[in-house]
């Protein structure tokens, strides 16, 4: 279903492909949340297996299949990747095939780009996913239910991707032939294709969930390991007539609770085991590699079925050549080489290669960025500087300055208190310059200054001590100014009263006002 040059008008053209630049910015952004990584798995593993997926699309795309007299058909591979990746990466794998496509083997026109991704990237997807997620709830929750919601959704992805070509032929096809006959043989043959393309996703995604579940990302919630909670006859209560009573099985999901799982010896949370990606990762590029390099010498020659009900119906009457038909590896062939075989599996390498090699690198990209993003909100959420902020600043002012819970006592230059400190916790004292004489509180409306280089906590009074008493009034006619402290004088500390030694005997009522120790 590559459309070609010459199909669709310019205006169409521009629209399909403005639809396709917002799909592939949107799915950039929610790719990030697809490839940080699910239950037991990481993004630093699940990027390279999106890469992975975009190289075997590319691969088995390559092996066109026949499905009637004179037609072939081939993989699509959108309900593929949304069932492995989901519908974000989903849509990245496709968009990074059909690009390479149009780009170095001349399939698929390049003004015609837009509307190939739109219908073989987009509309396979949504569709593919969201038909796969409802089945999901009404099948049982087994592996082979996984299996048969992919054979459907891809079944189904593949005429819904026919219907959504008539659409965009209905608005600028560019010769003019009856809708109806559009219609009609465009969803006959494509079904047929459906066929094929639901056989291969099943298998595939049949393959993955064999031996590793927990890669198939729209699967997820329905492949978790369950638990079995049973309750002992040993807790049933013990008589005479009784007999061990055990109550029915009951079983719920495993999830990763805070504070939860296995505990090493000093108590502290075990790390979880991580399962190696490797062996899964090197069976499906072998299998890649055989597809493009060894079984695509063997795919059907007939044209595919968009080429046959164009050339049939006359769709092609306006159809443009190529720009990139002069490129080396066009037609799906090395030039220069004249064995058939050979140019043929070293065009399907190379393009899987560099399938690979692009895709991984996105996603890769695109996972670099969601880890940025997690580090700087973790960080900000503890309180502590950004990332790019400079050491020992946070918010352009000095580290410790503004922050909630700096000691009451901190005094600038003027030896006032700090401004945006939170009372009753202390913190550091910073020294003040030299000849820095400290203002007056009562006049700035703060609190008094302690001398430099004091603990607040040193100088106060304890909370259970009694308030000193009243000064008595002066009868000996001297001066009150002479008897006063200088200003600068540190002020005395209340008086405690005397406690009894601990060998004294208490009083009638410290017994009962004693507590228990």
């Amino acid at each position: 279903m590559h459309v070609p040059d010459g199909f669709i008008n310019a205006p169409v053209s521009a629209g399909t492909g403005a639809v396709a630049a917002v799909a592939v910015a949107a799915s950039l952004r929610g790719a990030r949340r697809e490839l940080g990584g699910g239950p037991g798995e990481t993004g630093e593993r699940t990027a390279p297996l999106a890469g992975l997926v975009a190289a075997f699309i590319f691969a088995v795309q390559m092996l066109n299949f026949p499905v009637a007299a004179g037609t072939s058909g081939h993989l699509l591979g959108g309900a593929l990747a949304a069932v492995l990746v989901g519908p974000y990466t989903g849509v990245l794998c496709v968009s990074v095939v059909l690009l390479l496509q149009g780009v170095l083997f001349a399939d698929g026109g390049l003004t015609a780009l837009g509307t190939n991704i739109t219908d073989m990237g987009v509309v396979t997807v949504l569709v593919a996913y969201g038909l796969f997620r409802a089945l999901l709830r009404v099948l049982p929750r087994r592996r082979s239910a996984v299996t048969a919601a992919s054979f459907v959704a891809a079944l189904v992805s593949v005429p819904a991707a026919a219907v959504a070509f008539t659409a965009v032929y209905a608005l600028g096809g560019t010769t003019d032939v009856a809708l109806g006959k559009v219609f009609a043989a465009m969803v006959g043959v494509h079904v047929l294709i459906g066929v094929g393309e639901a056989v291969i996703t099943a298998a595939t995604v049949g393959a993955v969930v064999a031996v590793r579940p927990d890669l198939v990302y729209a699967a997820r919630d329905r492949l978790a390991p369950r638990l079995e909670l049973r309750t002992s006859p040993l807790t049933a209560p013990a008589g005479p007539h009784s007999q061990p009573q055990t109550e029915p099985q009951t079983e719920s999901r495993s999830r990763p609770r805070p504070g939860g799982g296995p505990r090493d010896r000093s108590g502290s949370p075990a790390p979880a085991r991580r399962r190696s990606l490797r062996p899964l990762w090197i069976t499906g590029l072998v299998v890649t590699v055989l597809c493009a390099g060894g079984l695509s010498f063997y795919a059907s020659s007939s044209p595919d079925g968009l080429e046959k009900v164009a050339a049939d119906n006359g769709i092609d009457k306006k159809a443009e050549d190529h720009a990139a038909k002069d490129s080396p590896l066009a037609d799906y062939g090395v030039k220069d080489i004249s064995d058939a075989r050979l140019s043929g599996g070293l065009a399907g390498i190379i393009g899987a290669g560099a399938t690979l090699a692009v895709g991984t690198g996105v996603f890769m990209a695109v996972r670099r960025r969601r880890a940025d993003e997690d580090s700087t909100a973790a960080v900000r959420a503890d309180g502590g500087p950004p990332p790019s902020a400079p050491a020992g600043s946070y918010g352009g002012s000095p580290a410790g300055a503004g922050r909630a819970g700096a000691d009451p006592g901190v005094t600038d230059r003027t030896g006032t208190a700090a401004a945006g400190t939170t009372p009753g916790v202390a913190g550091p004292v910073r020294a003040a310059p030299a000849g820095a004489a400290p203002v007056d509180a009562d006049r700035v409306g703060a609190a008094p200054a302690r001398p430099y280089g004091t603990d607040a906590r040193a100088s106060a009074p304890a909370p259970d001590a009694p308030a000193a008493p009243p000064a008595p009034s002066r009868t000996d006619g001297a001066s009150a100014d002479t008897s006063a402290p200088a200003p600068n004088a540190s002020a005395v500390p209340p008086a405690v009263p005397p406690t009894a030694p601990p060998d004294a005997p208490p009083d009638d009522g410290a017994a009962s006002r004693r507590p228990e120790r």
